[in-house]
This record gives C-alpha cells, sequence and structure tokens, in this order.
C-alpha cells in the first residue's frame, strides 16, 4: 500500500519489471510494498497474460497485502477492463503512457475497485505543470525520468532538484535510476511516499540481481529509522 506520509517512517518499496514466478517469491518475501509487471509489448521486460498471471498469483500467496502493479501504456478502456477480469487480477494499473485527464477519469469510473497509478517523465521543471490536474482521478503518482526512446526501464535518474520543496496531494513514488547507493542522496534532499526501483538491480532486463534487490530494501529501511 502506498501512502501519502504522516511521518518519517513511511516509505514505501516497489521492485519493478519481474519476468517469473521465482524471482517474484525472492523478492516478495522482502517484505517489499509492490511488486510490478510490464505489460507494455515493446518492453524487454513485458510479460505474456498466462506468466503475469502466474506472478501476481505468487505474490498473492505470499502476502495479499503486496501490491500487484500491471504497467501498461496507451491501452483501450476495454483492454483494461478484460485485464482487471483475470483469475488473479492486478491491485494496481499503472498508466505509463500519455494518458489524459479524461481517460484516467473515465477508467476510475468504469473500474473503481482497482487503484490507478500515473506515471509522469520528467526533463525538466515543465513536466511538473500539470501533474495536478490528474490527483483527484489518481491513487499516485510515479516520478520517472525521461527518455527520448523508451517510456521507461532505461536507468536514467532525475535531477532531484526539480523536486525539493515540490508538494503533491496524492502520494508520490520515485522511479529512475534507483539503486541502493543513490539513496542517501535522495533522502538527505526528498522524503518520496515510495520508492520504485528496476533496471540498475538488474543482470539483465527482467532479471534481477537478489543481492542488490536486498541491498536496496535494506538501505531504505535503514535510512527511514535513522530518519524516524
Amino acid at each position: 500500500m502506498i501512502r501519502k506520509s504522516t511521518s518519517k517512517k513511511s516509505t514505501a518499496i516497489k521492485i519493478c519489471g519481474i519476468t517469473n514466478t521465482f524471482q517474484a517469491r525472492a523478492i516478495a518475501q522482502l517484505g517489499i510494498n509492490a511488486i510490478g509487471v510490464i505489460g507494455v509489448k515493446n518492453s524487454p521486460r513485458f510479460v505474456p497474460e498466462e506468466e503475469c498471471i502466474k506472478i501476481f498469483k505468487e505474490v498473492a500467496q505470499v502476502s495479499s497485502s503486496i501490491e500487484r502493479v500491471f504497467v501498461i501504456a496507451n491501452e483501450k478502456l476495454e483492454t483494461i477492463k478484460c485485464i482487471n477480469d483475470r483469475s488473479t487480477p492486478p491491485s494496481v494499473i499503472q498508466l505509463h503512457g500519455n494518458e489524459s485527464v479524461d481517460y484516467c477519469n473515465k477508467l476510475k469510473n468504469e473500474i473503481p475497485k482497482i487503484k490507478l497509478w500515473k506515471a509522469f517523465r520528467l526533463k525538466s521543471i515543465n513536466d511538473l505543470k500539470n501533474i495536478s490536474q490528474y490527483e483527484k482521478n489518481i491513487d499516485a503518482i510515479l516520478l520517472d525520468s525521461w527518455d527520448e526512446s523508451s517510456l521507461g526501464g532505461t536507468g536514467n535518474r532525475i535531477p532531484i532538484e526539480l523536486l525539493i520543496n515540490k508538494n503533491f496531494k496524492t502520494p508520490w513514488i520515485l522511479a529512475g535510476g534507483i539503486s541502493a547507493e543513490i539513496i542517501p542522496k535522495i533522502f538527505a534532499k526528498l522524503r518520496p511516499d515510495g520508492i520504485d526501483a528496476s533496471s540498475r538491480l538488474e543482470i539483465s532486463p527482467g532479471i534481477k540481481d537478489l543481492e542488490k534487490v536486498e541491498s536496496l530494501v535494506r538501505v531504505i529501511r535503514e535510512r527511514v529509522n535513522e530518519e524516524g
């Protein structure tokens, strides 16, 4: 569960781009808050429907409180309804494309029980201007780095100075080149409600280095406890 932080002791952890059940279980057992599976077909971390269901089922068996996040981009509303009807559906749909405010509103009305996260790719301060228009229709904001050729998973980092003293009404998650090494720098200047990591924890696209995942989880928890 990603909630708006009311104290310093509440930075949620999401590991994204999971592609197999073994790693899904191992990472879920670390007690993280969310696991993400990619449904964007041109992504090197794309997971077909059947395998996605298996991964989410594995996560749910470890803990029903871990958010099962399905990442899509610019899909038709009818397609998302079908995703919601799966035997083990996601608990969160993460929109990582160019979805409009109206689109988010319609989706929230059509599937009110599913959580909706919207990703925004940041290149400059101007990219933050329109986020407030979305906040009443979504459950969390995910801020990712900008790349000309990819929607995400690039390993690029957001210039964190863009976010200093920036406040959101909705819980917000920081993504983009996250690894254990960058956490002290992030926490020295920001306190996101969640941290989302993927490519910098990998051996190859979709295959995580579990030692790097464990290190990230440990560093975040230690940092939060030190400042709590």
